[in-house]
């Protein structure tokens, strides 16, 4: 056996395993070029991730890790055939933490970037990735103000769609004046935008009170009081509201405290990740959210995934830790089409030719704004078992 026949096999039965050929067979590669370049591709690439890992958004920051690296776990840390060094960047709370982090991945010569969980950091760094002309593949963050990129897909989603999902569903199921709040953000300006514009598209006569707060990522106990009290004013029949990680907990908290008892409608942050787990005393009880995932879907991707979150995490899985999963299966299959020795152009020209992702969220595929198509779902908090569960109780719509 010469010396390229003997690594081939080794690299076949040790690299590959059954593991491996199910992920061959399921990744979209049509020609045989593409399998043998797996097999021969012995340089490793260095692959940016950029996420928080301190303050009010750590949970998110570890939910985006976990997600990709399960993925890589289960693929024997390669991506397209290569060996993958994963190197990880704090992207901190600010714009100016989020550049650092971006600047000292790019000084290391990475292959592809990942993560981002602030809208305001993506928008941020925009520019320099674009210059850099290094793909950003990014999985969380997603402002819709982000527009005519190159370098820059996103597999979450586009902020305001969450809002778009539940303005007509609100529109049409809730009777009288709807109250607003939410922080006066990027993030927040397109939850509030997107939901407004589709609630008039139902019903033109949108009565509502709407109050913006500062955002702060880890508010104190009294920090939302004086803002409640104001979107509560004129007894709204229903709150609209957007917040996530400690946001949101202390959001609800403090709303339940104040003794509303009505309906809450949100994009899904508001209850994603750990923010259930530190509820209690029914301080979720009538909080309905959109989102574009959620662990009780029932499909063969969704399971198996689930399943292996579980084991390895101990956890319920979150849209986070999706969309960031699905991003390693995009920049998988990019890598593999670009070939044995792929730049990043090369990587950031194959992503628009991959198709179909089999997500745990259900099939989706990058539209023309390098984001996902994809179904949103209507989730209401409810007891299962001893644990708060978000549950999908309906479809919404298909955006993007």
């Amino acid at each position: 056996m010469s010396q390229m026949d003997r690594r081939q096999a080794l690299r076949l039965f040790a690299g590959v395993g059954a593991a491996g050929l199910l992920a061959a067979c399921g990744n979209g590669s049509t020609d045989g070029a593409a399998a043998a370049n797996e097999l021969v591709s012995d340089e490793p690439i260095k692959i940016g991730l950029i996420a928080p890992q301190t303050a009010g958004t750590k949970d998110i920051g570890d939910e985006i890790a976990r997600g990709f690296n399960l993925f890589l776990d289960r693929h024997d840390q390669r991506l397209g055939g290569h060996q993958v060094q994963l190197l990880v960047a704090d992207e901190g709370e600010t714009v100016e933490s989020g550049k650092a982090a971006l600047d000292g991945l790019l000084k290391q010569g990475v292959l592809a970037l990942t993560g981002v969980a602030n809208s305001a950091v993506m928008l941020g760094i925009r520019d320099t990735v674009e210059q850099a002309r290094i793909p950003l593949i990014g999985s969380a963050a997603s402002p819709s103000s982000l527009q005519s990129v190159v370098y820059i897909w996103r597999t979450s989603y586009v902020n305001d769609e969450a809002g778009k999902a539940l303005g007509s569903y609100v529109a049409g199921n809730v009777k009288g004046r709807i109250g607003i709040i939410a922080p006066d953000n990027e993030a927040g300006q397109d939850a509030v935008r997107g939901f407004r514009e589709s609630y008039r598209q139902v019903n033109s006569n949108l009565v509502s009170n709407l109050v913006w707060t500062e955002y702060v990522a880890e508010p104190t106990r009294t920090f939302f009081r004086a803002k409640i009290d104001q979107v509560r004013r004129n007894n709204p029949a229903a709150i609209y509201c957007f917040y996530s990680g400690q946001s949101a907990v202390e959001f609800l908290r403090q709303l339940h405290a104040d003794g509303y008892a009505g309906d809450v409608y949100a994009p899904g942050f508001l209850t994603e990740g750990t923010v259930l787990g530190e509820l209690k005393d029914n301080e979720a009880d009538g909080v309905f959210t959109a989102m574009n995932y959620s662990p009780d879907l029932n499909n063969a991707a969704n399971r198996e995934f689930g399943t292996a979150y579980r084991a390895a995490y101990k956890s319920t899985p979150t849209t986070y830790a999706v969309a960031s999963y699905d991003a390693a299966q995009a920049i998988d299959k990019a890598v593999r089409l670009a070939g044995v020795n792929p730049s990043p152009q090369d990587v950031n020209l194959a992503m628009g030719k991959i198709g179909l992702i089999a997500s745990p969220r259900g099939e989706w595929q990058f539209n023309q704004t390098r984001t996902p198509q994809q179904k949103w779902y209507l989730r209401q908090v409810r007891q299962d078992g001893p644990v708060l569960s978000n549950v999908v109780i309906n479809e919404l719509a298909t955006l993007g």
